[in-house]
């Protein structure tokens, strides 16, 4: 079980990273996702930096569970507010931030169970 932790945990950091990436550098693809649910231009600097840190937490959760559990419980919240976006706008178009969504949730419930 604690392999499958880490190895779901190592995932989900580098899909933040590479998100706040895109963000950061505003790719083409991302700045249109953010303007199809109504993320104003100057506040996706912000959401890359919560990624960034969630995924700080991840890493830091190896070493310390407790701190791990609570960035990947910040992680869900930020997705699960990623889904309800798209959904709001009517955007169906759920395979990124939803599997995002799946993804910390299986590392929140495998660090949960691991720690």
């Amino acid at each position: 079980m604690a392999i499958a932790s880490v190895i779901v945990s190592a995932v989900l950091i580098l899909a933040l990273i590479a998100s706040a990436g895109g963000k950061l550098l505003r790719l083409n693809l991302q700045m249109q996702v953010m303007r199809t649910v109504g993320v104003p231009e100057n506040l996706v600097p912000y959401l890359a930096v919560i990624e960034l840190v969630g995924a700080g937490g991840l890493v830091v959760g190896f070493a310390v569970p407790a701190l791990g559990i609570a960035a990947a419980i910040g992680v869900v919240l930020y997705f699960v507010g990623a889904v309800a976006s798209h959904l709001r706008v009517g955007d169906w178009s759920l395979t990124s931030s939803g599997g995002m969504l799946v993804l910390s949730i299986a590392a929140l419930t495998l660090s949960t169970l691991t720690a």
